[in-house]
Order: structure tokens, then sequence, then C-alpha cells
């Protein structure tokens, strides 16, 4: 626990929040959930408002796009990777043999209850430095999604499901600065939307809402 208070730059006052924090479900009911569901919402207020105060020129859909690259799952496991928080997760033996450690949506989950940790330990402006510290910009935080498109291909391919197909459904703002939203079909149905900046973004987006989407099943 000194080594990951040390990698977030936050040491805390109740440690019971940190063990919470850290706690997997596996190990029975005084786990990381609820802190999980404080620490999503905590999460998307302080990228918004970080968003909104540093992206003046933005309208809405861009701002939307660059939050969902920050709260997704990919950006907040390679954060969790990054400071070591697996090996500091507290989990029954058959999760940690089944890969929990590295597990993108168990990383997530954790980092999530991580910052909720933080926030009730010392308000605000210590979850506002938490993200600040550990959370990429939003063109770094497009890195990991490139290849949305071809892992929910890859998805939908295991699962003996056809390829997703893509759609442009609108474009909208000036000239120099133009809004796509796109949506991705799966079985010939809307499944979900994205909207970019450009048209392969706006496609991204959307497979990488479909990925968040069916990995939440």
């Amino acid at each position: 626990m000194n080594q990951l208070a040390q990698a977030i730059g936050y040491t805390f006052r109740d440690t019971a929040l940190l063990r919470q924090a850290l706690t997997h479900p596996s190990m029975g009911p005084e786990n990381n959930q609820r802190l999980e569901f404080l620490g999503d919402a905590v999460l998307e207020f302080i990228v918004s408002e970080r968003l909104y105060r540093e992206n003046v020129q933005d309208q809405e859909g861009s701002l939307t796009h660059k939050r969902l690259m920050l709260v997704c799952e990919e950006t907040q496991s390679v954060i969790a990777r990054r400071i070591g928080l697996g090996q500091a997760l507290i989990m029954d033996r058959g999760e940690e043999l089944s890969g929990g450690r590295d597990k993108p949506s168990v990383l997530c989950d954790a980092m999530e209850a991580l910052l909720a940790a933080v926030y009730l330990d010392g308000g605000m402006a210590a979850a506002r430095a938490f993200v600040d510290r550990l959370w990429p910009s939003a063109e770094d935080a497009e890195l990991p999604m490139k290849d949305a498109k071809s892992l929910l291909q890859e998805l939908l391919q295991g699962q003996g499901r056809p390829t997703p197909t893509y759609e442009i459904l609108s474009r909208s703002g000036p000239d120099h600065s133009p809004v796509f939203t796109a949506a991705v079909l799966i079985d010939g149905a809307v499944f979900a939307q994205g909207v970019g900046q450009s048209k392969k973004v706006a496609e991204q987006a959307a497979a990488l809402t479909a990925l968040r989407s069916l990995q939440a099943q």
C-alpha cells in the first residue's frame, strides 16, 4: 500500500478507505463496488469540468467524445497498470489465477473506487489533483482507442456474429471544426453511436461505445 500511495501521490488519513477501494468483490460483501459507483460519477464530473475549461472552442459533440476517451475502460486500465494497482488488489485465489489482477474491467473498477476513496478522504481538491496527476490529456487518451474497430470485430467474431458495419449519420459545425456522428451496426441494427471531428474518429468512438456496452453485459 505504501508503494501505491507513492505512485498516486496521495497519503490516506483513513487507511480503511484505501483497503476498501482495493478489495475485489470476490472477497465478499465488504468490497469496492459502492466506491466504484461513486468514483464513476466523480471522475465524469472532474473530466467534464477540465475539458470545459481547457477546450473553449469545442462544442458538445467534441467534448463528449474526448470525455469518453478519458473515462473509458481502456484508458483507466492503462493508468492502473502504470501505478501497479493490480498487484495491490485484495482478491481470492480463484480470481487471481484467472488473471484478475490484469483484467481491464477489474482495473477500471478499482481505479474508480480508488478515486472515490481519495474524494471521501481528502475532498474534491484531492480528487482533482489525483486525476490531474494520473490521467493523460484528451489527445493522448485517444491512442488506446485507435484499434477499437478491430477489437470490436474480434469480439463479435469470437461470438460467431457477423462483422459490424458503420454509417455516418450526420455532419454539423463549421467547415474548420466539423463534428461527425457515426453509428455502428451489429446484426444489421444500430447498436451504438459516436462523435468525432473526422469520420474515422467518429467510427472509432462508436466502436468503443459498443465495446463498453458488450463488455458490461
